[in-house]
């Protein structure tokens, strides 16, 4: 069995394997696609091969759209080469459950794959067409958030603009440009990238001074706000077999010349979210029938404080310490410890639901319980500890921070709370870079590590004695928690419990079984 257009005819045989193929005419709706193009994405990576693929299919699929994506990459056209014009541009999404089982689906949806760059004026002289065509209504982005950096004439954003130019002398057509990346305000992000780039080509004369004004009106060109969560890790060998041994060729992980892990399959959680700023110039495709949520600025905005604050983001990094300080490389296994699966339900649902933001189209109290008992605990997300660790200190502010001032804000204090000071005595913990057993271990990248592991300097495992206030500086520090964790009334607790994380070995684990009562219980 072959992933192709001409393979995919073999119905029964795919039948056989339990995958599902296409229920619409796949040729059908690329020529319709190709006349009235609707939809563009640039980022033709994995999360939007599954996730945004996936929508456009169930719309296909129910007949409540007629044209599918038109992809473009900008940085890694070795995706394009050898994962999209091989397999005829289809995907086969691969969704991993809980119990073990697969959901596996063929998507026809993605429709004309393009290399974004000079060097293919093909596939530019293509993108022009769809960029003038007045019956585009989106445009929308995974491009991560270094994608908006502005580095030189031939990043994302300039191309990007390039195009919109061209959009703007044609017919001035609306368009909404939706940034689909996981990360905070990122509607305004790409707005600013864009807006920053038209500002100096207008400055050098390059285009006309008609153009800004045109990317400035948001009845024209919009950016709406957007929060997306699905885990979609590297491609898993373990699927690779399971697909072949069902008969599908072809199908394993490559590594590209850009260190792109990706397949002809895409497996993810089944899990999903986006929630979308409702405000489309030039209309847009019904997604909420495909289960996103459309709603206001300040309702997405709320959305992703409570997914970054409470239900999802400060589970994963008090998981993220605590697993490499106690020798674990999986986040499902962690979740059948005692102690850590009591810490994240107390961070969460005891400490952290009281003051959490409730945006009203999603029930915060439902999305933690499914976080912590139905996405975590699955033993076929190849997620690890050491991945999550990266980066911790520039995450910290907005992951515990928050509840922290929202306790002071409430409370005059935040000393109500245990577990969340218990996260960062087990962060600071972490960053002597020596686990439980006394065996020391890699930090994961982090920019402030230099500074972080100078400030602890002199402080021994299995000497108490050593600790002279060595975490005073860190503590203090608002720039890194957003509060000076003393003003707090957490400091002097976040230091009585990594005094006794050093201890003595074990010290981590006892400390944990201490505050959060695991002994009584058992």
């Amino acid at each position: 069995m072959q992933l192709t257009l001409n393979g995919i005819q073999k119905k029964e045989d795919w039948k056989a394997a339990n995958i599902a193929l296409p229920t619409y005419d796949i040729e059908k709706i690329r020529k319709n696609t190709k006349e009235n193009p609707v939809w563009v994405h640039f980022g033709a990576g994995n999360i939007f091969r599954i996730f945004m693929g996936g929508l456009a299919d169930t719309l296909l699929s129910a007949g409540e759209m007629q044209t599918g994506i038109a992809c473009v990459e900008t940085f890694d056209f070795d995706v394009i080469d050898k994962i999209y014009k091989p397999f005829d541009n289809l995907v086969l999404a691969v969704t991993l459950k809980s119990d073990g089982s697969m959901d596996k689906k063929v998507l026809g949806s993605l429709t004309e794959a393009y290399k974004a760059s000079p060097d293919f004026p093909e596939d530019c002289k293509r993108l022009e067409e769809i960029f003038i065509n007045p019956s585009l209504q989106m445009v929308s982005f995974t491009i991560t958030e270094k994608g908006y950096a502005l580095k030189d004439s031939s990043s994302a954003i300039s191309l990007v603009c390039a195009l919109l130019y061209k959009r703007y002398k044609a017919n001035q057509a609306p368009l909404a440009l939706v940034s689909m990346d996981n990360c905070s305000h990122n509607g305004e992000k790409l707005q600013k990238a864009v807006l920053d780039t038209a500002k100096e080509w207008q400055e050098k004369g390059s285009v006309k001074e008609g153009f800004l004004s045109y990317l400035s009106d948001e009845k024209r060109i919009s950016f709406p706000w957007t929060m997306i969560d699905k885990i979609t890790p590297r491609p898993a060998d373990s699927v690779c077999k399971t697909l072949e041994r069902s008969g599908v060729e072809n199908m394993k992980p490559m590594i590209t010349s850009k260190k792109t892990y990706i397949a002809p399959f895409v497996n993810a959680e089944a899990p999903q979210y986006l929630v979308i700023e409702d405000n489309f110039p030039n209309g847009r495709p019904p997604l909420e029938k495909a289960g996103v949520y459309l709603t206001d600025r300040d309702t997405v905005n709320k959305v992703e404080r409570m997914k970054v604050t409470t239900c999802l983001n400060p589970l994963h990094t008090a998981l993220a310490v605590y697993g490499c300080l106690l020798g674990y490389t999986s986040i499902a296994d962690e979740m059948k410890d005692c102690e850590l699966s009591k810490f994240v339900h107390e961070i969460g649902l005891t400490e952290g639901m009281p003051v959490v933001t409730d945006p009203g189209i999603l029930s915060p109290s439902a999305f933690a319980d499914e976080v912590i008992n139905v996405r975590f605990p699955n033993p076929f997300m190849p997620d690890t500890p050491q991945r999550i660790a990266t980066d911790t200190s520039q995450k910290v502010g907005i992951r515990y921070g928050e509840t922290i001032k929202a306790y002071i804000k409430k409370y005059g204090t935040a000393s109500k709370l245990t577990a969340i000071p218990l996260a960062i005595a087990g962060w600071c913990r972490y960053l002597i870079g020596v686990d439980d057993k006394g065996n020391p271990f890699e930090l994961s990248p982090d920019p402030m590590l230099p500074m972080l592991t100078q400030s602890l300097r002199g402080i021994e495992i299995e000497n108490p004695k050593s600790y002279c206030g060595q975490l005073k500086t860190i503590l203090s520090d608002a720039s890194i928690f957003g509060v000076d964790l003393y003003k707090a009334g957490i400091g002097e607790k976040i230091e009585e419990m990594f005094i006794e994380e050093i201890a003595s070995p074990g010290g981590v684990r006892n400390t944990l079984k201490k505050y959060l009562n695991t002994e009584k219980s058992l």
